[in-house]
């Protein structure tokens, strides 16, 4: 797994399925929760945030990650947090990243819509020439704040409409917060050209999947794991070539998996579901995109071939334009390429 390991470090990749605030490092954690000590449970000290990232549960772990969006409080806080996340992606050699970012819980916490656009807007061009990653921005809804919080964030995805917004989603826990009611707010998102791309099926089963894809009209499914509970869902996903977005550690850590060994990924890959691999919240789950590639090839028993694959599989399910994923596909090759040699 060594020469593996300096393979998927050096590969060229995309990242689909990773939160804004959940991708802030423990220092940029522990530098924000300096700023506001006193008022935050969250700790100061980048040591203790292993055990404050503790998970019980998934509803735990939301607990703890509103913890940690509370600690993003202005403008400042917010570009620091995004230029941040653009350096860790781009040392992993991510070459472009879809951010899911939930404006609506910055916003209520008092930060103007049009100041936190225009903080991450900015945040994005300065991480382009410095890193050579390109972030592009999926605005999702925090399900369990209900139809209000679809309502708001609808309207400051198409009010601001930032440069970097390519697609709208729904977050949160799945457990009590049925899809259908969102379906009026992503009918207008894709209408204004918005791809749709809610989570579904982590927690909850099969059917969760079959209203995010027949009320939402998903294009990729965050997480959608339960599909290998049902096995038309498997066809259908399958046959109209609609992606998964594909969290291993992420899936066990917040216990909706026992362990990395039960994970469906292999019986998903088997049924021919396209699959993308992908980090979620990595600091928090104490992992990186590397890792999750590493743990791929292991669940699936890839070589590097097989692991370009994977990330070939990733730029395909992304929102980039044809040209410019020709382009990443062909440093993959190149990479591999090189392997070989």
């Amino acid at each position: 797994m060594t020469d593996l390991s300096t393979f998927i470090a050096g590969l060229p990749k995309v990242e689909l399925h990773v939160h804004h605030v959940g991708s802030a490092s423990p220092r940029i954690v522990a530098e924000l929760a300096a700023r506001h000590e006193g008022d935050s449970p969250v700790p100061a000290d980048p040591d203790a945030l292993a055990d404050y990232f503790a998970f019980r549960d998934f509803a735990h772990f939301i607990e703890v990650y509103l913890s940690v969006v509370d600690l993003v409080r202005d403008p400042e806080d917010v570009w620091l947090l995004t230029h941040e996340v653009a350096r860790e992606l781009a040392r992993q050699q991510v070459r472009y990243a879809e951010l899911t970012v939930t404006p609506y819980s910055h916003v209520r916490r008092g930060i103007p819509a049009p100041a936190f656009c225009e903080a991450i807007e900015d945040a994005r061009r300065r991480a382009q020439a410095d890193f050579g990653v390109a972030l592009r921005w999926c605005f999702d809804i925090p399900g369990e704040a209900g139809l209000p919080a679809a309502e708001q964030t609808l309207r400051i995805a198409l009010q601001e409409r930032p440069d970097g917004l390519v697609s709208f989603g729904l977050g949160g826990p799945e457990i009590g917060v049925p899809r259908p009611q969102f379906k009026p707010y992503f009918d207008e998102a894709r209408a204004a050209g918005l791809r749709s791309v809610p989570h579904a099926g982590e927690t909850t089963g099969p059917e969760t999947i079959w209203d995010a894809l027949r009320e939402l009209g998903a294009e990729r499914i965050g997480h959608g794991i339960s599909a290998v509970d049902d096995p038309d869902l498997l066809r259908h996903l399958a046959e109209r070539r609609i992606p998964l977005e594909v969290c291993p550690t992420s899936n066990v850590r917040t216990r909706a998996v026992a362990s990395l060994a039960d994970h469906p990924l292999p019986r998903l890959v088997e049924a021919g579901v396209p699959v993308t691999i992908n980090s979620d919240d990595p600091p928090m789950f104490g992992t990186t995109l590397d890792d999750e590639y590493a743990v791929a090839a292991r669940l699936l028993d890839l070589d590097p071939a097989g692991v370009a694959d994977l990330a070939r599989a990733g730029v395909a399910a992304s929102f980039l334009a044809g040209p410019e994923q020709d382009r990443i596909i062909a440093e993959i090759d190149a990479h591999l390429a090189a392997v070989d040699r």
